[in-house]
């Protein structure tokens, strides 16, 4: 079977023929030269209609799908044309790509499928083309998805923050967290007002208005644009968030006192106890589990601190709201008697959040920012196959391409 065979099977282009498949003079590349088709008429490339031709450029060469180890190139010489509608002469537009990439349309979406399955760096290498190349072809893929995407009903949101870069370089990840549907909608730089701002702005009030509920940390920017947008929707505040917040508190306590015996020339009780107190107790081992049993016989603050960060976790057990409350204002109560200052700071945090907190109880415990820990771990994943140049556009890029479940371009064959 022959190559033009194959070609017009997977890849047939109205109006332009294969002429003619040979190797290159260093058989290293396949080279397919492209006529247009006799009686064919040129079409302009701004209004998109049949036009008459002016003359013909020098031939170009466009990237096409690799062949069995070979590069492949398509060889054509753009018609230009002299279009009346548009009152200019312009170059034809051509169904395999485009006048801004050397790459076919084919080919950009090859290369952004596997850039989906490996890092940019190996997709580059696997098919001997450069990074700036599969850089191209994500962004022609991602580009196509976002112009095409249906938002449709969205339920529920969650926000989060990750950080992309040294010195507090942020981004605002936006994603769907309905029950069967979870993607990323929305990208923006740094954490502030006005870039989470920009997801309303994009999505509109009439998809803005149906959100039922949305789940965020405690970060204040996040809260008062939720306040003003989603003030009909249920807003949950992020279990893991807090749970975070108070294992921080609990190591800056162990921290404070461990460096306090060590200068009092005291037995040091609390080296090399960091995981030991803030690790799940069902995930210690063996021999961590006894070590910790003859930690908590000494009254220390640590072991205070732990046993209040230990009870609260009672609080995610319960079903009621109301009983949820109770325990609550109950373990705020006790908090504060504790003298306990990181700790004390946490429960003067969850009394000024306690309404978002008891919502995770009244949305019957369905919706908790746990998937959006889930999908800010595939992002950072993301973030890491795209490394090479450090820009908040690459970064977006990827993440989209990865998270967001975007349509992609039609393909007249498709690729294993």
């Amino acid at each position: 079977m022959q190559l033009i065979t194959i070609l017009n099977r997977c890849h047939h282009f109205r109006g332009f023929v294969y002429q003619h498949a040979c190797f290159s003079p260093d058989h290293k590349s396949i080279e397919i030269a492209v006529r247009p088709r006799q009686g064919s008429t040129a079409v302009c490339s701004r209004c998109h209609r049949p036009a008459p031709g002016y003359d013909r450029l020098a031939e170009r060469r466009y990237d096409f799908i690799p062949f069995w180890g070979f590069l492949v190139f398509l060889l054509y010489a753009m018609r230009r044309v002299h279009c009346r509608r548009c009152q200019a002469v312009v170059v034809e537009e051509v169904p395999w790509g485009n006048g801004k990439h050397q790459a076919t349309n084919a080919y950009m979406l090859f290369l952004a499928r596997w850039a989906r399955r490996l890092s940019w760096k190996e997709t580059a290498e696997a098919f001997r083309t450069s990074w700036d190349n599969v850089r191209d072809a994500v962004e022609y893929v991602v580009t196509f998805g976002l112009e095409h995407r249906k938002l449709g009903q969205i339920d529920a949101i969650g926000v989060d923050e990750i950080q992309y870069a040294k010195g507090h370089k942020y981004l605002t990840l936006v994603y769907q967290i309905d029950l069967g549907v979870t993607r990323l909608l929305w990208v923006g730089k740094e954490r502030t007002i006005e870039s989470f701002q920009g997801f309303f702005t994009t999505i509109g009030e009439e998809v803005t208005s149906k959100i039922v509920f949305v789940c965020s940390d405690m970060w204040e920017p996040y809260l008062k644009v939720i306040r003003e947008k989603c003030s009909e929707a249920l807003h949950i505040l992020d279990r893991f968030h807090i749970v975070a917040k108070m294992n921080k508190a609990l190591d800056e306590v162990r921290a404070a006192e461990s460096r306090r015996m060590a200068s009092e020339g005291r037995t040091p009780l609390l080296k090399k106890s960091r995981w030991l107190l803030l690790k799940r107790e069902e995930n210690l081992k063996t021999e961590q589990r006894f070590r910790l049993r003859d930690l908590l016989r000494y009254n220390l603050r640590t072991v205070r601190a732990y046993l209040l960060k230990e009870a609260f976790q009672q609080l995610w057990d319960y079903n009621k709201p109301a009983w949820a409350a109770k325990f609550l204002d109950e373990w705020c109560r006790q908090t504060m008697r504790s003298r306990i200052e990181p700790m004390k700071k946490i429960a003067r945090s969850l009394r000024q959040h306690r309404e978002l907190i008891l919502n995770y109880f009244r949305a019957q415990k369905l919706l908790s920012s746990g998937v959006v820990e889930g999908l800010n771990n595939k992002a950072k994943v993301t973030m890491r196959k795209s490394y090479g140049f450090r820009t908040f556009r690459v970064l977006e890029l990827a993440l989209y391409h990865s998270l967001g479940k975007l349509p992609e371009p039609e393909s007249t064959h498709d690729f294993f």
